[in-house]
């Protein structure tokens, strides 16, 4: 394991707190893997600690295998909820790793493999996650699709429909299923990016889907806020994750991922864990229909 891990709670500088380029050249086939990055990317597994803000409450993580979703799901399990992950049935090893970090807790663990892309199969998550947790309180969208295409000429209709299915139709068909199970209380975090506001040339598709999401979650707040449901949205930065080797960026830009940031770094997946409790957490009572950045100094307009 070649895991750089930080203390989260110890004051120090932010600059050098994670690695910064330059990272080893490393391509792998969509979906790809954790574990086989170099470095490996910092979930949280050895740094995250619980405070009980999530004491009971029951959450669903799509990604919830690597990443951010992966984050996510340790720091909602460390703060007390039970957890399930959504993830590509070829993600079935890194999940596994998240399924024992749950239990590790005391929290009930559901894995439940299968693809966004599918209605039939978004409206059977949300199902089965309320009928092996016992209810929905926490819907975290956390799984996204990104190919970087360097002209639109490379575009096929097929990616850019893939795209907008695993994005933006399957937060529609999750959001639509959840709401009716979800009490007075609950919350929905969306994932939006950096790429919303400032679009990447290479990013056509995904960027489109991110700023949809950030219009998403805005007019979805303002309908649930009635049933007493908060909606807000994350918006990271570079992120150093699995989806940027497995053709999320251009090959030539992995060693350098994250440099062009005024922390001259990416962010690793553990930094953005704590914004998804704050918001899923009572604490946050007051917010919805917001969207917060995470990006290393690029500020969001």
């Amino acid at each position: 394991m070649n895991r750089n891990t930080s203390n989260q709670y110890a004051m120090q500088n932010p600059l050098t707190q994670y690695p910064q380029p330059e990272f080893p050249p490393q391509h792998q086939p969509e979906p790809g893997l954790d574990s086989k990055m170099a470095p490996e990317p910092d979930h949280g597994e050895e740094s995250y600690v619980g405070f009980g803000r999530l004491a009971g409450r029951k959450a669903l993580v799509t990604g919830g295998d690597s990443g951010i979703g992966r984050a996510a799901a340790i720091a909602f399990a460390r703060e007390g909820a039970d957890v399930a992950i959504n993830y590509l049935p070829e993600e079935e090893s890194d999940a596994q790793q998240v399924v024992q970090l749950i239990q590790a807790e005391g929290r009930r663990a559901v894995a439940i493999p299968g693809d966004l892309k599918d209605e039939a199969f978004c409206v059977s998550l949300i199902k089965v996650a309320v009928e092996a947790l016992g209810g929905l309180d926490i819907l975290a969208n956390v799984a996204g699709k990104q190919i970087a295409q360097q002209h639109i000429s490379e575009l096929t209709t097929e990616q850019f429909d893939h795209t907008f299915k695993t994005n933006v139709y399957a937060l529609f068909w999750l959001c639509k299923a959840a709401v009716p199970h979800m009490p007075p209380g609950a919350t929905i975090i969306n994932t939006a990016s950096i790429q919303s506001y400032d679009p990447s040339k290479t990013l056509l598709d995904y960027a489109s889907t991110k700023a949809a999401i950030v219009a998403f979650t805005k007019a979805l707040s303002s309908q649930v806020i009635e049933q007493g449901i908060r909606v807000n949205a994350v918006a990271p930065g570079p992120i150093w994750t699995v989806l940027q080797p497995s053709d999320g960026q251009p090959q030539e830009k992995i060693p350098t991922f994250g440099s062009q940031t005024p922390m001259k770094r990416p962010g690793q997946p553990a930094e953005c864990a704590p914004l998804y409790v704050m918001l899923a957490c009572q604490e946050s009572s007051y917010i919805t229909g917001e969207t917060f950045g995470v990006t290393g100094g690029n500020p969001l307009p």
